[in-house]
């Protein structure tokens, strides 16, 4: 029996659909021009559609709006039509239409509400400090689709929940989640030549009807519909719930969420807002990756709703942010290629990179930080960096034109795959030298997922469409290069305890604070002198306890990170330690081994080609004790 439906005039906001009672719904579009447009209703278990145009008096700028009255949106999906043409509404909390991975681009998707509350108990944003976090960047199906990943619901939110103990364990703080929001996956294929005007457009071009040989757009860089999770990446009917389901997971074991959030050329800035403001409220994210051009970055960084949430994007305008040169609420990051590019360089023995391995070191702005990164989701991955040279995308179908030509690489001696001992032993070192590069600079490090175990996309630096082992983790080099990952997993405990290894400020290098020591210091052959000739390779950096605390209490210990990318051993001087301290040996890049005999050092350490040396100061008293 059909309900009487009543129509009201309605509110212009929120846009999109909105609950408004029982049996009550507001409708809020913005669609100019003057054809006739309203709502299409699907009834969910089948019947007749049901069409309402927006009455004129429902009319406010370029927003359509109305209210119905007696009718369950529960029982209904809907559209948007405007004239002939029917159009899904950009601020739609669930989709259906596109649950199945990989189904074809010109489905017919429907809109619908969220249903029923959900439960978030006690969670609360982490707002854990940028200086304290650890990123690790991961593709949602591609984290777990492998078979070999061992959990009960591959490639979904589900998948990343089930892995909480491994993230626990590695010892990561947040996961940085590549688009997890709608999209439609499949794109036309690329057979010809673009100009760059057309190349920036491509990506939005829409699938042609019929076109065959359709290709995936794996990461899903491309305009989306920013409200909804991604139903392909659930393991359940109900995307909405299973997110959430996830979020509070990730919180109860200390880990953040941050969104990949990707907006064309073309996006209105008060609709990115809408979308920042909706999923921290929705979902309790907390933090978003910017990723497009010309981002809202002053209206994001002054909402007063995001005024708790991470924002990263390439550069912030902090003059227009924040009221003072001082200010700062240690929340906004600038997340570009400038450390990848310096530290690959320093870490294949360029000419002339000393100063620019040390710049990126320190450098730690107060006003926005930095995420560095020494691999990403493109580009070569870390094992590919130290075993190509070239690219190798012929896979992705344009003839090895796609991708970034230059990548910083160094294959040690022979292109791709080997069997050769000493090149896999000095991939090895290499590997285990840029992780702590990473580790050991002062900004906010990230991990893409899989490079702490060695994963290979076998040369290809730009696989955006491919749906295969390429991209998916292969989880069972966590048994195979357990070494390795067990050397990354020793790095990041050491950084975590260590506060002046990840101070929340700028280093400035003096004694401010009177104790005999700068706060960091550099050091070469000789002890409080640096050789700065373009032909070093080496150095040694030494970062003084005194100006940290340890539980708020105890004074941290000093440092000596000895660094050489020569091609033959160097000996660095040692500066002496207070009274009843000597340096001890606690990581070493030339093995996987994370337990060292105790060695102590006074004067000098000699450094091997191409390795990293940590020492830390050993007081006799605490030896003793």
């Amino acid at each position: 029996m059909r309900h009487e439906i009543t129509v009201l005039k309605g509110e212009p906001y929120p846009l999109g659909v909105t609950v408004t009672g029982k049996d009550g719904t507001n409708f809020a579009a913005v669609l100019p021009g003057k054809e006739e447009c309203g709502i299409i209703l699907y009834p969910k278990r089948g019947g007749v559609q049901l069409r309402f145009p927006f009455p004129q008096e429902g009319t406010v700028g370029n927003i359509r709006c109305m209210r119905l009255l007696g009718i369950r949106m529960q029982e209904y999906e809907y559209n948007f039509y405007v004239g002939e043409e029917v159009a899904v509404d950009p601020y739609a909390r669930r989709l259906s239409g596109n649950e199945k991975w990989g189904k074809r681009e010109d489905c017919a998707l429907r809109c619908a509400v969220l249903e029923g509350e959900f439960d978030w108990g006690k969670d609360r944003p982490l707002e854990t400090k940028m200086c304290d976090s650890i990123l690790y960047q991961l593709h949602v199906r591609g984290f777990t689709r492998h078979r070999s990943s061992m959990v009960a619901h591959k490639g979904t939110f589900l998948g990343i929940v089930e892995k909480i103990p491994y993230l626990k364990e590695l010892g990561v703080t947040a996961v940085e989640l590549m688009p997890a929001y709608e999209f439609l996956e499949l794109e036309r294929p690329k057979g010809k030549s673009y100009t760059m005007a057309q190349a920036a457009q491509h990506y939005m071009d829409p699938l042609p009807v019929g076109e065959g040989n359709v290709r995936i757009n794996y990461w899903g860089y491309k305009k989306g519909y920013y409200f909804a999770p991604k139903a392909s990446y659930c393991g359940t009917q109900d995307p909405a719930a299973e997110f959430k389901s996830m979020v509070r997971a990730l919180h109860e074991n200390g880990l953040e969420v941050i969104m990949q959030f990707y907006f064309p050329p073309g996006v209105g800035q008060g609709f990115i807002l809408d979308v920042l403001r909706f999923w921290v409220r929705e979902y309790h994210i907390d933090g978003a990756h910017l990723m497009g051009e010309a981002m809202p970055t002053v209206l994001l960084a002054t909402d007063p709703l995001l005024a708790k949430s991470k924002l990263f994007y390439y550069d912030f305008p902090c003059q227009e942010i924040y009221a003072s040169p001082d200010a700062a609420d240690g929340r906004l990051a600038c997340y570009r290629d400038d450390f990848l590019y310096d530290m690959r360089r320093f870490l294949k023995g360029d000419e002339d990179t000393l100063g620019g391995m040390l710049y990126q070191l320190k450098k730690n702005p107060r006003q926005t930080g930095t995420v560095n990164y020494i691999a990403n989701y493109e580009g070569f991955s870390l094992a590919d960096l130290v075993s190509y040279e070239r690219k190798h995308n012929e896979e992705n179908g344009e003839q090895n034109r796609d991708g970034n030509s230059y990548n910083a690489s160094w294959n040690c001696g022979i292109e791709g795959k080997t069997k050769k001992k000493a090149v896999l032993q000095l991939r090895r070192k290499q590997m285990r030298n840029a992780v702590v590069l990473l580790f050991t600079a002062q900004g906010t490090p990230m991990l893409t997922a899989g490079d702490e175990f060695g994963h290979s996309r076998e040369g290809n630096n730009n696989p955006y469409c491919q749906d295969n082992e390429v991209n998916w983790l292969n989880w069972k080099h966590t048994e195979s290069d357990r070494g390795f990952l067990e050397f990354v997993k020793a790095l990041i405990a050491l950084r975590k305890a260590h506060p002046i290894l990840h101070k929340p400020d700028e280093m400035v290098m003096s004694d401010f604070i009177a104790c005999g020591y700068p706060e960091l210091s550099y050091h070469g052959r000789e002890a409080w002198r640096l050789d700065v000739d373009r032909i070093s390779r080496d150095a040694g950096v030494m970062y003084c306890g005194n100006y940290a605390k340890i539980d708020r209490v105890q004074n941290d210990d000093f440092f000596y990170i000895a660094y050489n990318m020569h091609w033959e051993k160097k000996k660095l001087a040692l500066p002496a330690l207070p009274a009843g301290m000597h340096w001890e040996k606690v990581l070493d890049s030339g093995t996987d081994s994370v337990h060292l005999e105790p060695e102590e050092l006074e004067k000098s350490v000699t450094v091997p080609a191409r390795s990293i040396q940590i020492l830390k100061s050993v007081s006799q008293e605490r030896k003793n004790h």
